[in-house]
């Protein structure tokens, strides 16, 4: 109990949980990808390399990120969130490209990036920053709507506009996340998600494919050869691994039968080749981040890190529940990916750094700072014992004289 309740136990929780998430899924993209390269004349290890390179990539973001100061985070909000806003909309330009239908990412030269996973880490900030200077307010219906809702809805609007719903979804988790946790008033949080709920209907009643989708997944006798293809697939794949899984690398639905193997439904084939276990393993390491970022929340008094963090928690466990949810069928495919986990540079790396945050708000914690500089001092004195007693032992022994 006393480890449990130290000031340092939600900065390794959030340490140690992200690095063990962040190279299991390396090792999953290496492993649900290597077929359909091979397939394409691509070496097995193309996404793998892409992936790692990434993951290289935010390690730094996220050690810069967990050693910058709260005010720093304070001060960027308003400029971070009028940068990711402006990279949204260079998308609508001749440098966005389309994918799967949506126009959401960025080309520049070899260079691919998608801007709203920056814009989630910049709404995050944003929300803290706004919610915590307004939040003696926030009783009142037009301090707790505004700026917030009309802001957060170009932004949102701006992703809708590349016809990302899913990413969209997600950015409406952040947002009632955030004025939840502010203390917006019951009344005036039930009136602001009706309405995102009226847009969500209406945006789905607008695409045949959503459509198409929604009545797939209600639907008790859908047609596997149309729209119930990847799902089914994705059930097979869950079914077929049982408790202990058919063996790392021994999957038969990425042999070209399931899409997006390697992206929203790694999941799957997570459980298909490693088993209720490997499924397990992965939702007790979202929970321990979830537990992190629940004790940063309730050790701390400072409101723009409760909020921010708040905001974080809720998407990044919420994004991962609402995938997983996806995979063993108990939502529509909408294709978000599992954090951390699933193949994507701009994803792997902005929710890293969002993790940074936390970690550095982690690190605040009253009583952290001291237990880490303390900690960190007893690592470098066991290494110069360790330096002594190697030096000492390969001196040369004096030469005796007769």
């Amino acid at each position: 109990m006393g480890q449990w309740n130290s000031a340092v136990t939600s900065y390794y929780l959030l340490a140690g949980a992200t690095a063990i998430l962040v190279v299991l899924g390396l090792v999953m993209v290496l492993s649900s990808s290597s077929v359909e390269s091979l397939a394409g004349g691509q070496s097995p290890y193309v996404e793998f390399v892409s992936q790692a390179q990434f993951a290289l990539i935010g390690l730094p973001v996220l050690l810069v990120a967990s050693r910058l100061p709260v005010r720093f985070y304070r001060a960027v909000a308003w400029p971070g969130l009028g940068v990711a806003a402006l990279l949204q909309l260079l998308v609508f330009t001749p440098l966005g490209i389309e994918v799967n239908g949506n126009r959401n990412w960025l080309a520049v030269g070899s260079v691919v990036v998608q801007p709203s996973e920056v814009v989630k880490v910049a709404l995050a900030l944003w929300l803290g920053a706004v919610l915590a200077r307004k939040r003696p307010l926030l009783h009142e219906w037009k301090h707790a709507l505004v700026p917030v809702v009309p802001v957060a809805g170009v932004v949102i609007g701006l992703v809708l506009l590349g016809r990302d719903l899913g990413t969209a979804l997600v950015l409406m988790l952040i947002v009632a996340g955030a004025m939840f946790l502010a203390g917006v008033p019951g009344r005036i949080f039930a009136v602001a998600g009706l309405a995102a709920a009226l847009g969500v209907a209406v945006l789905a009643k607008a695409s045949d494919n959503r459509m198409t989708r929604i009545f797939s997944w209600l639907s008790g006798d859908c047609d596997v050869t149309k729209e119930c293809y990847q799902p089914l697939h994705g059930t097979w794949a869950l079914a077929t691994g049982g408790w202990w899984g058919l063996g790392l690398g021994e999957s038969r639905e990425k042999w070209s039968y399931l899409p997006e193997a390697q992206n929203d439904f790694i999941f799957a084939i997570l459980g298909e080749e490693l088993g209720l276990v490997g499924t397990l393993l992965v939702l007790v390491l979202f929970g321990l981040v979830a537990l992190a970022m629940s004790r940063v929340v309730r050790r701390h008094t400072d409101p723009f890190i409760t909020i921010t963090t708040a905001a974080i928690a809720v998407w990044v466990i919420g994004q991962a529940l609402v995938n997983i949810a996806v995979v063993i069928g108990l939502a529509p495919v909408i294709g978000i990916p599992l954090p951390l986990v699933s193949a994507g540079g701009s994803a792997l790396i902005m929710t890293m750094a969002a993790l940074g945050v936390v970690i550095s708000f982690a690190r605040a914690e009253p009583g952290a700072a001291e237990a880490l500089r303390a900690r960190g001092g007893v690592v470098r004195r066991s290494l110069a014992v360790v330096g002594r007693s190697r030096g000492a032992a390969r001196a040369p022994r004096p030469v005796a004289r007769r």
